[in-house]
């Protein structure tokens, strides 16, 4: 492998770099970094065949350094068509992307699909399909009705204890069954005075016990920025636990390190939940990067949407499961897809998340089943279901159907 020696002097005198749609982005401007932000991390045989391929100037600490992984993302036509040919669906529908979710692909998950089919689950996560444009009639641009339960910008307080706080609306990659697929890729960004409101919003009510931060991507944050955020609600007495959603070790896996560590280890208790859909997602990569964080402390849980030809079948979804506790994430949530604009052929029905619980509960461990919710529409929040279980249900007893389709009783008096 060729190192890349004039890579930087090359890059030094532009103001715009390759996969960045704005100069306000994270890693938008060239600027070097501390040799200590640079993660000392494996380089796959994968990745490395990609590098050698795409990338042949590339030195592994530039591979490694998550901001030049978001200066080089692939944000068009013209850059995929470097490393992979697309489909007539798939050109139609990037040409056609205007005023909707962006394209953006880092190369460390582009090295993940550059020689796939069209039907491969990873590439359908990030590349979109002519069946995106189309929407029905039950689909909405912000179907969990977020806007009506922000009482400041970027906060979301739907449930008594706890909100939601978007810090960003950035992502390293964007999965084209978003949920904020309305929002997210906007550069709606906060300012100082955002969020000092946000702040005190959420230290004049005392009842909020739980923030979840998320956006975009909170881990496209700097890391003084986040050490920022989280100083700021740590502060706050009443808060009692911290939350991070992101999908970062499964696209960014380079973002995870040492001094981000650090940053985020100040602030326990701090819970990071993860964001996973295929057992294929789980690299060598992700692996070292998930369990990093779990040596940093931080209980890790994973959340998993419910897709299409990408997991909807019981041996996929226990593979997931299963992959998820070796890196020592504990299998959380498993979503019904929100009814977001074009994600039709994403979407599953209820019946089939049922099946997929049914298949879990009984024949693997406790720890491998995640919670089956639908996150309702209109703001209505998440509600678990479940298998009927329940046979019979009266004054002196219950008849419950175990997961051999077994018959037992339990009393009630």
């Amino acid at each position: 492998m060729n190192t890349n020696n004039n890579e930087a002097t090359t890059l030094h005198g532009e103001s715009r770099l390759v996969g960045c749609s704005s100069d306000e982005e994270p890693g938008a401007k060239t600027t070097y970094f501390s040799h200590n932000e640079i993660p000392v991390q494996l380089v796959s045989k994968r990745s490395s065949e990609f590098i050698r391929r795409f990338f042949p100037l590339t030195s592994p600490d530039s591979w490694n350094d998550w901001k030049w992984q978001l200066r080089n993302a692939y944000t068009s036509i013209d850059d995929l068509n470097k490393i992979m040919k697309l489909s007539d669906k798939e050109i139609m529908a990037i040409n056609n992307l205007k005023g909707r979710l962006p394209l953006r692909i880092t190369p460390y998950f582009a090295s993940l699909i550059y020689d796939s089919n069209y039907s491969d689950p990873l590439r359908r996560n990030v590349i979109p399909v002519l069946e995106e444009l189309l929407q029905t009639s039950t689909e909405q641009s912000d179907p969990l009705h977020e806007k009506s339960f922000s009482p400041v910008k970027g906060i979301v307080h739907r449930y008594p204890d706890r909100v939601l706080f978007t810090v960003t609306q950035v992502c390293s990659n964007y999965c084209r069954y978003c949920t904020r697929s309305h929002s997210v890729g906007r550069l709606d960004k906060l300012g100082r005075q955002d969020f000092e409101k946000a702040f005190n919003y959420i230290a004049s009510h005392t009842e909020i016990r739980d923030v979840l931060i998320s956006g975009g991507d909170p881990l496209t944050l700097n890391d003084e920025t986040l050490d920022y955020i989280l100083s700021s609600i740590r502060s706050i007495e009443h808060v009692e636990m911290i939350r991070i959603g992101t999908r970062i070790p499964v696209v960014l896996p380079q973002r995870i390190t040492d001094n981000l560590i650090n940053v985020l280890r100040k602030y326990h208790p701090l819970f990071l939940s993860l964001h996973f859909s295929h057992p294929a997602e789980i690299t060598e990569e992700c692996a070292k990067a998930c369990n990093k964080l779990a040596d940093g402390g931080f209980p890790l849980g994973s959340q998993t949407v419910l897709l299409k030809g990408i997991n909807d079948n019981v041996p996929v979804m226990k593979e997931l499961m299963h992959k998820l506790l070796k890196v020592r994430v504990r299998p959380y949530y498993l979503y019904q897809c929100d009814l977001i604009p074009g994600s039709g052929h994403f979407r599953t029905t209820v019946k089939k998340g049922l099946e997929i619980i049914k298949g879990l509960r009984g024949f693997t461990s406790g720890y491998a089943v995640p919670t089956f919710v639908i996150d309702a529409p209109g703001g209505g929040g998440k509600i678990p279901l479940l298998p009927e279980y329940v046979v019979e249900h009266n004054d002196e007893h219950i008849v419950l159907r175990n997961y051999k389709g077994e018959l037992c009783e339990y009393p009630e008096k």
